[in-house]
């Protein structure tokens, strides 16, 4: 009994430790402090101060010279930049992107589906307007964007990761009501790719094409473009150029056996 005791100890600290990290992350170039994180992650004052000291002599996570302002550290971008690194999908997609990014002149993305969001793994900025909100490691409701609904619309509708919580809206435009959205990714699966009018980031246009060499398929590119540069013409540009791009990676990355399914 007491070894159980012991082991149920060990997960909650381990526990404790990701939500302390996935808030400081959350909050960026925002510094937090002991009583705030204590609080908002229901953490004795003490435990919250030892873990976060722990978590400062190694790296994890850095404080001001006061000692009492709290933020994300150093060792967390490593490790992501392992996690990219370590990715074999990803270093054989990058140069497609580039070719995407040089033939159309707008911006392209890569995206994983991690439950309920999408989380960038690259980006190739356009050079014709202002960056938009799409750095590598952010996260994004699926329902809300290209890259989301080109990944939900690969499951049936009965198996979408949503449960009884309201759909966030980013914009005016996303889907926040469950049977326009079915509706939407019933039009995606009869087009073969997504598409976003504003449901992200205002004046911006996305399509979105998943790729299936994984089943159900995890990644997708996107193509993002301003509404106000966006005529007929260019967007069947767009989806022409984005359908090959798909073709070759596809034909690159077959399934693999033999390795990590990784999820």
């Amino acid at each position: 009994m007491e070894g159980n005791s012991r082991g149920v100890r060990g997960v909650k600290s381990a526990a404790r430790t990701v939500a302390l990290l996935e808030l400081l992350a959350e909050r960026g170039e925002e510094p937090s402090r002991l009583d705030q994180l204590a609080e908002e992650l229901q953490v004795p004052r003490s435990s919250m101060y030892q873990l976060l000291r722990t978590l400062v002599d190694s790296g994890w996570v850095r404080t001001d010279a006061t000692g009492s302002l709290y933020g994300i550290g150093i060792r967390a971008l490593l490790t992501g930049t392992g996690y990219l690194d370590g990715d074999r999908r990803l270093r054989v997609v990058r140069p497609y992107l580039d070719e995407a990014s040089d033939a159309l002149g707008e911006t392209i993305h890569m995206a994983r589906l991690d439950g309920r969001d999408v989380v960038y793994l690259a980006t190739r900025e356009s050079h014709e307007y202002l960056r938009t909100l799409s750095r590598v490691g952010r996260r994004v409701p699926a329902h809300a964007g290209a890259l989301g609904k080109a990944l939900l619309a690969e499951r049936p509708d009965d198996e979408l990761p949503f449960g009884d919580e309201p759909l966030a809206a980013l914009t005016e435009n996303t889907h926040t009501d469950r049977a326009t959205l079915l509706a939407d990714l019933a039009r995606v699966r009869e087009r073969g790719y997504s598409v976003d009018r504003e449901e992200t980031v205002p004046g911006i246009a996305g399509f979105g094409f998943a790729l299936r060499y994984a089943t159900p398929a995890v990644d997708a590119i996107s193509c993002s473009v301003p509404v106000a540069r966006l005529n007929r013409e260019h967007e069947e540009r767009i989806v022409a150029v984005m359908r090959e791009v798909r073709a070759r990676i596809e034909s690159r990355l077959p399934p693999v056996s033999g390795g990590p399914d990784w999820r």
